[in-house]
């Protein structure tokens, strides 16, 4: 597994931006696949946007298209999520995810990740 630890959350004005980080440490293999996943109060975690860390490809949810873009520093071991035209919707716990390897299943199955930070909170207020 992978240690990971997010940063970069904050409260904001709706149209707004932030950049969240999260750092990966303590791990033998580089993940596969890393993701940001967000949980608002009272609904289930769901995907925000995921990478192949090896191909670069990346994948977005329908909601967040456009807005947030997903990229990683490999030389600092750093994933991060810029998040841009921020609306009040996107309010959440933000949490990093890391996975091992590839299969055949929907990017944001969760079971695919192994790995979870503790969370950053992101707050847009209108």
């Amino acid at each position: 597994q992978v240690q990971l630890v997010e940063s970069g959350g904050g409260s904001v004005q709706a149209g707004g931006s932030l950049r969240l980080s999260c750092v990966a440490s303590e791990y033998t293999t580089r993940p596969y696949l890393m993701a940001w996943f967000r949980q608002a109060p009272g609904k289930p975690r769901e995907g925000v946007a995921a990478m192949n860390t090896v191909s670069g490809n990346r994948y977005y949810a329908d909601s967040v298209k456009g807005r947030f873009t997903i990229s990683q520093d490999n030389a600092q071991n750093t994933l991060y999520l810029q998040m841009n035209s921020l609306k009040p919707a996107d309010t959440a716990m933000y949490y990093c995810a890391a996975g091992p390897g590839p299969s055949g299943r929907p990017w944001f199955t969760q079971e695919r990740y192994n790995s979870w930070g503790q969370g950053t909170q992101v707050t847009v207020s209108s």
